[in-house]
């Protein structure tokens, strides 16, 4: 995977590349893995961006396969939505950032990560 760098800056160009893989880089990246100076308690402090993300691989079984769920703590409040509609409703961006956000631990650094996550289509 190719991965232009500038100091703190990570670009992904998501063409022709499968989710996964790019989730995965970007996910690293957020974390500080590319950094030699990686301490995991500390944040980087680096902006990822990921282009051509409507231009990814993903396959015709996953779109109508994969199923994001959510629960609302409710009797009865369990809604599930198929990567179909997501990208309907809110575009390829959405589902890049539902990928990386599950790649993150999940402690207090990940919504501070989170907000240096950028995904144009």
């Amino acid at each position: 995977m190719q991965v232009k760098t500038d100091n703190k800056d990570y670009t992904i160009d998501a063409s022709g590349k499968s989710l996964g893989r790019v989730s995965s880089d970007a996910a690293a990246a957020l974390m500080g893995k590319r950094s030699p100076g990686f301490l995991r308690h500390i944040p980087a402090g680096v902006t990822v961006r990921i282009t051509n993300a409507a231009k990814a691989n993903i396959s015709v079984k996953k779109l109508a396969g994969k199923i994001y769920t959510r629960y609302s703590g409710y009797p009865g409040g369990l809604k599930t939505e198929r990567m179909e509609q997501v990208i309907a409703k809110k575009g390829y961006k959405e589902v890049f950032r539902r990928a990386v956000y599950g790649m993150l631990p999940g402690n207090k650094l990940r919504a501070g990560r989170m907000k240096h996550l950028i995904v144009t289509e």
